[in-house]
C-alpha cells in the first residue's frame, strides 16, 4: 500500500528534525541529564513538528541506552515503543475526546503502572479543544501526576488553554520552518524518490506551505501524482490554482497600464479555469516585493515606476483579509484593481530604474510627466488625493540646521520691523487683485509639476513649530489650514473651504506669501482661492485639455493701489470741534 510522503518521511529521531533547533537541543539535554519535566506544552503552526517531536521524545525517555539524547533503536523498550500497539505511549485526540467523562476515564487509568516501558507518555493533540470542565478535571492530575507519567499537550491555539494549566507545564514555541530548510529537505526527498522537479517549483512549494513541512510534503506528493515527467512551474500552477511567472507578469503589465478590459477578462478566465484568485493575489504581492528588493539591493532594473509598484503592493496586502473573508473574492479583487487603476495609476509611462547603468536607487531622477490629456487629468486627480494623505501624516520633528537658522532670522528685530511695515499694505486695497490671482492660477496650471507639489506639501510640516509664535503664529495657522492644490516653479495655488476665510487671508496675502517663502526658503507667488473656485478651475482645465487648448503663461501685471483716506474718526472729529487748541498725540 502506498504511503504518503509526509508519513513516510516523518522524522524518527532528533537528528532528522528540521527548523526547531532550540527545542531539539533543550529536549536532548534534558534526556542526557535525566532532568525532564512531568508535563510539556508544544504550541505552534500546523505541520511544524509538534506531534513528531512528541513521539521522538516519548521513545527517547523510555530508551534504556539513549545516544546523545536519541533513542538507540536496539533495546527492547525502543522496539516496543516503535510498534503501533505500544500501550504505554498513548495518543489522544482532544477534538473528539473533549468531555469531562473522557478525562475522568484517563485519570483512572493513569494510576496503572507502565506495561512495557519506564514511563507512560500521554500525548494529547489539539488540547485547546477540551471543555472548561475537562481542563478542570485534568488540572490536579497535571499538577501532581504519578512518577511514571509524562504529559505532552500539543496545540495550534495556546490562547485557549487556561493559565492554570500553562503554569504547570514547560512550554515550547514551535516556529515556522524557513523556506531554505524546507527546500533542502524537499531536494533530499526528491533524490530519494527519484522525482524530477525544477528548483523554482520547490521554492514555490516552500512559500505555499507557509512554514509547515507537512503541507510542503503533501503538495509535493500531489504534484508527483499529477505529473508523469519533469515537474515544472506550469504543472505546479495547474495543481495549485496559481499562475506561472509569465502569466503573472502579463497580468501585472495590464494592471500597470490600466488595461481595464484585459484585467477583467483575465480574472474571469482564471475563475473559469479553476484558478484561486486568493493564491494569485498572494503570489503577485510576493513577486512585486521581490522585484523591489532586487531593485534596492542589487540595482536591478524594474519595469514600472517604483511608487506605483509600492502603491499596488500596499493596497492589495491591506485588503487580503477582506478578500479572504469575501463571499465572492473574484468580484472583490475586480473592484480593488479597478480602484487602483482609477485612483492610484498616475501615468502609463514605464521608467528604467537606472540611467545609463550607473544610477543607484538613491540617485533616481524625477521623470517629467507626459503632456497628454489623460496624464494631465490623472495628475490633477492624483495630486488631490495625495494632498489629503499628506495633510494627515505625522509631523516630522527633525529639521535641517541651516533651515532653522533661516527661520530664526525672521524673528530678529530687523525682520519683524519689516514685516510690520509690509503688513500695513492692505492687499484688499490693490485695485487689480482679482486679476492678479486669476493670472497666478493660470500660470500655476500651465506649468504644474506633481513632484514640486509633493515637495511643497512635505515642507508644510515645519509650520507646526510656529503656530504658537507671538509674531507669525497667525500666518502659520493660516497656511496649515489651507490645501495646496497645484504648484509650479514660480507659483502655488492654495484653497480654503469658506469664502470668508479666503477674504481674510487675501487681506494678509503679502504677509502670508513673504513668511511662506522665508520659512520654506523658496520664492513663489501664492494664489488663494476657495474650494468651490478650485473645482471650477479644475473642471475648466480638464475640458481645455480634452479640447487640446494649451494654457499659456500670462505676464503678471504690476499692483495698482487705491489711495487710502484718513479714517481716524477720533482725531478728525476732535480737531473739527476744538480747532488748534487741541494737541493730538
Amino acid at each position: 500500500m502506498y504511503k504518503a510522503l509526509y508519513r513516510k518521511y516523518r522524522p524518527l529521531n532528533f537528528d532528522n528534525v528540521y527548523g526547531q533547533d532550540v527545542i531539539v537541543k533543550t529536549l536532548r539535554n534534558s534526556i542526557i541529564n535525566n532532568s525532564y519535566s512531568h508535563a510539556y506544552i508544544f504550541f505552534g503552526p500546523r505541520g511544524t513538528g509538534k506531534t513528531s517531536i512528541s513521539k521522538i521524545f516519548a521513545r527517547s525517555v523510555n530508551c534504556l541506552n539513549p545516544i546523545n539524547g536519541n533513542s538507540c533503536g536496539e533495546c527492547k523498550n525502543c522496539k516496543n515503543s516503535y510498534e503501533k500497539e505500544c500501550v504505554d505511549i498513548i495518543e489522544i485526540d482532544a477534538a473528539s475526546n473533549n468531555g469531562v467523562d473522557e478525562i475522568r476515564e484517563l485519570k483512572n487509568k493513569i494510576s496503572l503502572v507502565p506495561t512495557e516501558l519506564k514511563y507512560k507518555v500521554y500525548i494529547i493533540d489539539e488540547v485547546h479543544m477540551l471543555s472548561i470542565g475537562a481542563f478542570n478535571a485534568l488540572l490536579k492530575t497535571i499538577e501532581e501526576p504519578p512518577e511514571h507519567v509524562i504529559f505532552i499537550l500539543a496545540t495550534t491555539d495556546p490562547q485557549k488553554i487556561p493559565e492554570t494549566i500553562i503554569s504547570r507545564c514547560q512550554t515550547f514555541s514551535f516556529k515556522r520552518i524557513s523556506g531554505d530548510k524546507i527546500v533542502t529537505n524537499l531536494k533530499n526527498i526528491c533524490e530519494e524518490e527519484k522525482i524530477d522537479i525544477e528548483n523554482n517549483v520547490l521554492e514555490e512549494i516552500a512559500f505555499a506551505s507557509d512554514g509547515g513541512m507537512r503541507d510542503a510534503l503533501s503538495i509535493l506528493d500531489q504534484l508527483h501524482s499529477y505529473c508523469d515527467t519533469k515537474i515544472t512551474l506550469k504543472e505546479y500552477a495547474d495543481v495549485n490554482g496559481s499562475l506561472t511567472n509569465e502569466e503573472l507578469n502579463a497580468f501585472i503589465n495590464n494592471i500597470m497600464h490600466a488595461q481595464y478590459a484585459e484585467v477583467l477578462n483575465s480574472i474571469k478566465k482564471y475563475n473559469d479555469s479553476g484558478k484561486n484568485i486568493i493564491i494569485i493575489m498572494e503570489k503577485m504581492i510576493r513577486y512585486l516585493r521581490n522585484q523591489i528588493v532586487e531593485f534596492y539591493l542589487d540595482s536591478k532594473n524594474i519595469n514600472f515606476e517604483i511608487s506605483e509598484v509600492q502603491n499596488l503592493i500596499l493596497l492589495v496586502n491591506e485588503k487580503m483579509i477582506d478578500i479572504k473573508k469575501s463571499s465572492n473574492p473574484n468580484i472583490y479583487v475586480e473592484m480593488l484593481l479597478l480602484e487602483f487603476m482609477n485612483n492610484f495609476k498616475m501615468n502609463s509611462k514605464q521608467i528604467n530604474s537606472k540611467s545609463q547603468g550607473n544610477d543607484t536607487p538613491n540617485s533616481l531622477k524625477i521623470h517629467s510627466l507626459d503632456k497628454t490629456v489623460e496624464n494631465s487629468v490623472n495628475l490633477i486627480e492624483k495630486s488631490e488625493k495625495e494632498t489629503e494623505n499628506f495633510h494627515k501624516m505625522e509631523k516630522e520633528t527633525a529639521k535641517d540646521l541651516e533651515m532653522q537658522k533661516e527661520i530664526e532670522i525672521i524673528k530678529t528685530e530687523t525682520e519683524l520691523e519689516k514685516l510690520d511695515k509690509d503688513a500695513k499694505k492692505n492687499m484688499r486695497h490693490i485695485k487689480n487683485l482679482d486679476e492678479i490671482i486669476e493670472i497666478r492660477v493660470n500660470n500655476t496650471l500651465a506649468k504644474a509639476n506633481k513632484q514640486i507639489l509633493m515637495n511643497e506639501i512635505s515642507a508644510l510640516d515645519i509650520f507646526n513649530d510656529y503656530t504658537f509664535d507671538q509674531e507669525i503664529g497667525y500666518v502659520a495657522c493660516a497656511i496649515l489650514d489651507g490645501k495646496l492644490r497645484a504648484a509650479s516653479e514660480e507659483n502655488l495655488i492654495m484653497s480654503y473651504e469658506f469664502d470668508s476665510i479666503v477674504d481674510q487671508n487675501l487681506d494678509n496675502l503679502e504677509d502670508i506669501n513673504n513668511i511662506y517663502n522665508k520659512i520654506t526658503n523658496s520664492n513663489k507667488k501664492l494664489a488663494i482661492i476657495s474650494d468651490a473656485k478650485w473645482d471650477e478651475v479644475k473642471k475648466k482645465y480638464i475640458e481645455d485639455l480634452k479640447n487640446k487648448v494649451e494654457l499659456k503663461i500670462i505676464p503678471e501685471p504690476e499692483e495698482v493701489f487705491i489711495e487710502e483716506e484718513n479714517n481716524d474718526i477720533i482725531n478728525t472729529n476732535a480737531i473739527e470741534l476744538f480747532g488748534d487748541i487741541v494737541e493730538v498725540k
